[in-house]
């Protein structure tokens, strides 16, 4: 059988450490659970491995390793997963530092989207949501989650597509969960450079309503 017994090893939901685990979203269908751990095997500091090395069981090697446990729930009737995840670290720093490396890497084609388990939801309904536009071509969803990060925590950078083509459409939506963020980000990029075009950078949703910039409403 497979030397990595993934699911076997996971602890439920509520054993789970909420706090080091990652919720990866949008995941391809083709992606596994063993393809999930070895892409976030890369993200793992180089000095780890000197540490852990002693510890290393053929067993299971992963449970030493940077990402504890990675859990896929698949559909009990068809086998197929539900296009996400969660990967559980061996502590919260170690995620935070996955976070940072791997949101938005393309995984089949697909920019991963990555959050913490632990946050509720409830705190990213504060409307602070910006709108993006006149982008570049060549600007994809990690390029906007790098830029945007700088002033705080980017939750789900989405570029509008083509649904035919897959080009962008040139524009695209960031989401924070505070507005100290939003506003930061509105007043240093606006108007700024981004790959050789001058973007915009707006709040998404026009005040007391729920319009969104760009949409045919």
């Amino acid at each position: 059988g497979d030397a990595l017994h993934f699911s076997s090893s996971m602890t439920t939901v509520q054993e789970r450490n909420q706090d080091a685990t990652l919720y990866c979203g949008d995941l391809d269908l083709r992606v596994t659970e063993a393809i999930l751990w070895e892409l976030m095997l890369q993200a793992a500091p180089v000095g780890l491995f000197i540490d852990l090395a002693p510890n290393m069981t053929s067993q299971n090697p992963a449970i030493f390793f940077f990402a504890v446990n990675v859990h896929i729930p698949k559909d009990r009737l068809t086998g197929q997963h539900m296009f996400y995840g969660f990967v559980e670290f061996r502590n919260e720093d170690d995620a935070d530092y996955a976070m940072k490396i791997m949101n938005m890497v393309k995984l089949y084609g697909k920019p991963l989207k990555l959050n913490k388990a632990s946050r509720d939801k409830k705190t990213f309904d504060v409307g602070a949501n910006l709108f993006v536009g006149n982008l570049d071509p060549d600007v994809d969803e990690k390029v906007l989650y790098d830029t945007f990060s700088a002033f705080g925590t980017v939750r789900n950078p989405k570029i509008m597509r083509d649904p035919t083509t897959g080009t962008s459409k040139g524009y695209g939506f960031v989401q924070y969960d505070n507005f100290e963020s939003s506003d930061a980000a509105i007043e240093a990029m606006n108007g700024q450079y981004l790959m050789n075009k001058v973007i915009t950078v707006m709040y998404a949703y026009k005040k007391d309503s729920k319009e969104r910039h760009g949409s045919q409403a």
